[in-house]
């Protein structure tokens, strides 16, 4: 059963699959708010001297999810899967050239929430996290995607199941191996 909210989103990301040039004007509000609320999230733990901020995040997902390309987009969830994988993305470029502009000093560090790991205290370096996910979508691709929206898309377990077509035990399932693998694993990175 859908909610209203996304029922109205999913048909405004018809009409701009269609290429209705106001439906991004009418999307940007629906969105815009729970994008930004992840962004804030995602961001804590950041190096205090970046430049990147949750708004600025959010506008770069934006641009590219929406700036002139013609998707097709089948629902909100399926969206906010795609604008999951696009702040991962940016993230680490980001985080990439400021660690490129400082000549390898400053890791840019990004909280990984209760979502991930069980205290929830911990601070990663987003490089390493890219390479944890990196090495786990070698391992298991579907778990790595798991990861990406439930963490960095805000799904939740339904939403992400719907989304990758299979059942929410699967999902409750490999979320719970996706988050021990992934704290074993930047665990034994932090040691090393």
């Amino acid at each position: 059963m859908l909610m209203a909210a996304d029922r109205n989103a999913t048909e405004i990301l018809d009409r701009l699959s269609g290429g209705d040039p106001t439906a991004a004007d009418e999307l940007l509000p629906l969105v815009h708010d729970e994008l930004r609320a992840i962004a804030e999230v995602r961001m804590r733990g950041q190096n205090p001297g970046h430049l990147l901020q949750p708004t600025a995040l959010v506008n770069e997902v934006i641009v590219q999810l929406l700036g002139g390309k013609n998707t097709s987009w089948q629902n909100r969830a399926h969206f906010m899967a795609v604008a999951a994988t696009a702040m991962r993305q940016i993230l680490i470029k980001h985080a990439k050239r400021g660690a490129a502009a400082k000549r390898g000093g400053g890791w840019q560090r990004v909280t990984l929430s209760q979502a991930i790991t069980p205290d929830g205290n911990r601070d990663w370096d987003i490089h390493a996290l890219n390479e944890a996910l990196q090495e786990l979508g070698t391992l298991s691709p579907r778990q790595c995607r798991i990861v990406e929206l439930r963490f960095f898309g805000g799904l939740t377990v339904k939403e992400t199941a719907w989304a990758l077509n299979v059942s929410t035990t699967t999902v409750a399932d490999d979320w719970a191996a996706a988050r021990a693998w992934l704290a074993i694993r930047l665990g034994n990175h932090d040691e090393s």
